[in-house]
């Protein structure tokens, strides 16, 4: 079937080489994808098109193909939606969840403090003490709208203004291939707006025909060297939210490894605050105060953040609002301060963009920085590398 299906594509005329057609076979082999119609479609599209141009031809190639392709993969069950939900969800209606008080950050502090010093056991289900599955602002796996997570069990509502716990994170891995290309042309854009020459570089064309005009007398000539001189410093936020969306960055992540000479890439989670980091393994004992990337990193580089924007709006407005500990000032101010020392810089945002308006976080962050908020799609890379190049 695969080489059927490549032969159709060439009547297409697109232009599919035979190593792109190895590396799609190489990819079935090694089942990076489940056996589906849509998963093989993206694959063949990720391994066989070379330009994001030709997206519309190979989709009218594949929609042709379609026939061949269903009677090659089954299709599989669905799995009913409320299979998939907790049960303490199904207990909560609208009125039930509306009714539960939102205490604002101060009293939320002070009433956690009460129960550290009152609580003497174990709760669950309740809606006052530190336990689990209740409404209570104090615990994990239940519901409240402002409330402090204190344990790895969450209840999936991202509504945690503060989490207790010593969470490990993972870097992302700058090594992924696979999905790469199309990121990779987007962020090419950034380095053809950023070229410096010297006369050192060796222009061979012109030498060869300069030498044969002179009767075989070898003529050097010589042409100013050009390489990317476009220098790039991005913060990835990593672990939470961000989990739902390694995949995306990564390769983002691979692709800016890739195109970009001069690359340094530091940590942080959520919101930025006073301090950043390198490795996350060692994030506790390694880390870098955010005033030396200012002293260390000037103007002339590219300010980059990807993250999801999605958090307590107090971790961004509210000095003490890390999940993680207490910062002396508040993220909004280092946003600020790195937005007026970097006047090239963008937001990249893996969170699709029709749910930005229902993220009270994204609106402020958007606010804080201009606007200069994309998602990550071909189109919005292509206008964040050329906002970074303006």
């Amino acid at each position: 079937m695969p080489l059927d299906f490549f032969y159709h594509l060439r009547r297409h005329r697109l232009p599919v080489s035979i190593k792109e057609y190895l590396t799609l076979l190489e990819a079935l082999s090694r089942q990076v994808v489940a056996p589906s119609v849509d998963d093989f479609y993206l694959l063949a599209r990720l391994t066989l098109v070379k330009d994001e141009s030709h997206f519309d031809r190979y989709d009218r190639a594949f929609a042709s193909y379609y026939k061949g392709v269903e009677a090659a993969f089954p299709p599989g069950k669905d799995i009913p939606e409320e299979w998939l939900l907790q049960r303490f969800q199904r207990e909560l209606s609208d009125e039930d969840r509306a009714a539960i008080e939102k205490l604002g950050w101060d009293k939320l502090m002070e009433l956690f403090r009460q129960r550290l010093a009152e609580q003497k056991e174990r709760h669950e289900g309740g809606s006052k003490w530190i336990g689990t599955g209740g409404t209570s602002p104090f615990g994990s796996g239940g519901y409240h709208p402002e409330g402090i997570r204190i344990g790895k069990e969450s209840g999936g509502n991202r509504t945690a203004v503060k989490a207790w716990d010593m969470r490990s994170f993972r870097d992302y891995d700058d090594q992924v291939e696979l999905g790469t290309r199309n990121i990779k042309v987007a962020l090419r854009r950034l380095r053809r707006f950023a070229r410096e020459g010297a006369e050192q570089e060796l222009d061979l064309d012109d030498t060869i025909r300069s030498t044969a005009r002179n009767a075989g007398h070898l003529d050097i000539r010589m042409v100013p060297e050009r390489h990317n001189a476009v220098k790039v410093l991005m913060l990835l936020d990593v672990g939470g939210t961000m989990d739902s969306h390694v995949a995306r960055i990564e390769e983002l992540f691979s692709a800016a490894r890739s195109e970009f000479k001069h690359l340094e890439v530091y940590y942080f989670h959520n919101c930025l605050y006073d301090r950043v980091w390198q490795n996350n393994r060692r994030r506790h004992a390694e880390r870098t105060d955010t005033w030396d990337l200012l002293r260390k990193y000037n103007a002339d580089w590219r300010l980059v953040f990807v993250g999801d924007a999605t958090m307590s709006p107090y971790e961004i407005l509210q000095p003490g609002g890390s999940v993680e500990y207490h910062n002396e000032e508040a993220g909004a101010v280092w946003l600020q301060r790195m937005a007026a020392a970097y006047p090239h810089f963008a937001w990249l945002n893996p969170e699709p963009q029709g749910l930005w308006p229902y993220r009270q976080s994204i609106d402020i962050i958007r606010k804080l920085l201009q606007d200069r908020m994309y998602p990550v799609t071909l189109d919005g890379l292509e206008r964040a590398m050329r906002q970074l190049s303006k």
